[in-house]
């Protein structure tokens, strides 16, 4: 018997997709601001605190819970979109670029999940949206991306965004995955999350990819994106600024574009 709503969905689109969400009378969803697509009249709009896995939350308790979200760069506020007319009722949320939208049934996965702190796109209301601090201090020095991160609590719907292509890795136990920390979606509470420092001189001269990466052992289930958005905002502005060639590494990047005439 689940405690959350339960919400019926269905993920349209390719590259820039988007879910519909078809709601019950008195049926709410939740989402983060700039999310919302669409929806169909009946609809009610209404900003909270939080995400509202809590009603009964004092004042205090609420932006308490409201103000450890600032700290994955999220807003204060949540929007709550109810069904208050006759019949089933329909709401869209959006991806913000390209890449896939991941349906994550809460129940069947043990009832937790930990997320990238940009990854959460809406679930069905009653489904916590908190922050999960990795307590390790490798990661807490080096972890980049990957320190302070979302988690999703309940037994509900949720839904994440991530970029390029996005696949699923079942990790049996005690197997061990090594991954660049941007490009770590999520994953279960089962899997043991840690940072660990690539050596070698010409990794860190030349690497061009960083000095650090996640390692994470099973059992348990990640998602993992090809395209994380810093990536994607770092050649952007790379290539729109200085004509830069990130993938001769930092030392040899103004020769290759002298040699092949782009410039400095």
């Amino acid at each position: 018997m689940r405690t959350n709503h339960e919400i019926d969905y269905k993920i349209y689109g390719e590259e820039m997709q988007y879910v519909e969400i078809e709601l019950d009378p008195e049926e709410t969803a939740v989402a983060e601001s700039g999310a919302f697509m669409m929806m169909d009249d009946g609809i009610q709009m209404a900003t909270m605190f939080g995400d509202g896995s809590k009603p009964q939350q004092g004042l205090l308790g609420k932006l308490m819970s409201a103000g450890k979200r600032m700290l994955t760069g999220e807003s204060l506020f949540m929007t709550a979109f109810t069904n208050m007319g006759q019949g089933k009722k329909r709401v869209s949320f959006a991806s913000p670029y390209p890449g896939k939208i991941i349906a994550l049934d809460l129940q069947e996965l043990g009832g937790k999940i930990v997320a990238q702190k940009d990854a959460f796109l809406c679930a069905a209301k009653g489904v916590s949206v908190g922050i999960e601090f990795q307590r390790k201090l490798g990661t807490g020095l080096f972890g980049g991306e990957g320190f302070i991160m979302e988690k999703l609590e309940g037994d509900g719907m949720a839904f994440v965004h991530a970029g390029g292509h996005v696949f699923e890795r079942m990790l049996q136990p005690g197997e061990v995955l090594r991954i660049d920390t941007g490009c770590l979606v999520a994953y279960t509470q089962t899997i043991d999350y840690d940072i660990q420092f690539v050596g070698g001189i010409k990794n860190t001269l030349f690497g061009g990819e960083g000095l650090f990466f996640a390692t994470l052992r099973g059992p348990g289930k990640v998602w993992i994106q090809t395209l994380p958005i810093s990536r994607l905002a770092s050649r952007i502005l790379t290539y729109g600024t200085a004509g830069g060639r990130k993938e001769e590494g930092s030392i040899l990047g103004g020769l290759g574009n002298m040699l092949d005439g782009d410039g400095w």
